[in-house]
Parts: C-alpha cells; structure tokens; sequence
C-alpha cells in the first residue's frame, strides 16, 4: 500500500483471513481510491468489495445507516483509512463479492454476495 508498510506478518494475516473465508487472496491496487461514508463513530463498520471502477479500488466502507444517496461515499486513500482504523486492514485483499462487518467487541462476519460481481 502507498506509504504503509505491509510487512510479511500483515501479508499473512491477510491470507489468513481469506483462506478462513474461502477467498482468492487479491491485495488492493494501492493508487485507487477507498470509498468511505461515515468518520466510523458508529458501530457495525461495513465493507464490501465491487469490481475496480475508474479511481475507485472497489472497497466501499461505513458505519450506520446506509444511503442511497449519490453523495453518501467519498474517495479516500488506503493509507488514511488504515490510520483512522488499523482493524479494518486484515479485510482488504478479500476478492471481488465479499462483504464483512465487524465491531469494537470483537464481532466478525464475512460473506460472499454474488450480485457484488456484477455492478
């Protein structure tokens, strides 16, 4: 990632949490954008994986309500993301479908949502 520092033991916890789940390990292009929709005070954070598209890596994450609204995501890079909330970077090499959402308690689900290929 651009200016984090990935060292072997996060590529393995990476891989790790995709062989738990059934997933292709498939890291981020680390010069696109994260789309993020809220400043992650709320709990369940959430997170979802599309295709690249343009500027965007595909990862959509947010806390709270979720809205429709054409405005409700904007384009952070990685490494800001991951300095606001260093939890969520085991998540980010799931592939293309999957989904997760997880809390300050220790909540973790993961799961592959087919329809996510596709948009």
């Amino acid at each position: 990632m651009r200016n984090i520092e990935l060292n072997k033991e996060h590529i393995e916890y990476q891989k790790s949490i995709c062989t738990k789940y059934n997933s292709l390990f498939n890291p981020i292009n680390e010069q696109l954008f994260i789309g993020i929709a809220t400043d992650f005070e709320l709990e369940p954070i959430n997170g979802l994986r599309h295709p690249e598209h343009g500027t965007m890596n595909g990862w959509y994450i947010w806390s709270g309500e979720w809205s429709d609204s054409d405005d409700f995501f904007k384009p952070i890079h990685a490494e800001h993301l991951i300095k606001k909330r260093p939890e969520i970077l085991k998540y980010l090499s799931l592939d293309i479908g999957f989904r997760f959402q997880i809390d300050s308690k220790g909540y973790e689900d993961v799961w592959f949502d087919e329809k996510l290929k596709n948009i």
